[in-house]
This record gives C-alpha cells, sequence and structure tokens, in this order.
C-alpha cells in the first residue's frame, strides 16, 4: 500500500540520526495568563477589599483607574462618567426634601 513509504519516509525526516530531539535542549518557555492582560487600573486597597475587574464595582473601579487625565478624550469620559453619577444623585436629594 502507498501510506507506508510515506510514512517512513517522515519518520526518518523528523527523527535525528543520534535520537536527540532538538527541542528538548531550549527550556520550557513558561507564560503566565497574567502576561496577557493590560495594566491593572484598580488601587491596592480595592484589591484589598475583594474588588477585580471582573465585579460590577470593580469593573467601574477599574475603568476609571486607567483613564488618563493628559489626554482629552479620558478627561470627557471622566466628566461624563460624573454627571451620569452626580445628575440621579442630586434629583433623589431634590426630590427627597420637597
Amino acid at each position: 500500500m502507498g501510506a507506508l513509504p510515506t510514512v517512513v519516509g517522515m519518520r526518518e525526516y523528523d527523527e535525528r540520526p543520534d535520537g536527540r530531539d532538538p527541542w528538548d535542549e531550549e527550556p520550557a518557555e513558561l507564560i503566565a495568563p497574567e502576561d496577557f492582560l493590560g495594566p491593572n487600573g484598580i488601587p491596592l486597597d480595592a484589591r484589598r477589599m475583594g474588588f477585580d475587574r471582573n465585579t460590577e464595582e470593580g469593573a467601574m473601579i477599574a475603568l476609571a483607574g486607567s483613564l488618563d487625565p493628559r489626554k482629552l478624550s479620558h478627561r470627557v469620559v471622566a466628566w461624563v462618567l460624573l454627571v451620569a453619577f452626580a445628575v440621579p444623585l442630586l434629583l433623589g436629594v431634590t426630590r427627597s426634601l420637597s
């Protein structure tokens, strides 16, 4: 059958004559999953309280912590977030006082 010479030919190509594998000489490169994540915008005290990017509050803290005040677009986002949280609070306070 025709498949046998192909398998034998591949075995001869893959194996070295001395029987060593060229990949055994190099040390294993260990990559942690954290190496693929971006910088963490959550402050240390918030991390101690148990907040991370996977909780709702931690995601908001991470978003706010990752804003760069030197960039105009980040300052605009910060102001929009401030308005989005302050307006309902002020409306609720004025409603309860009247």
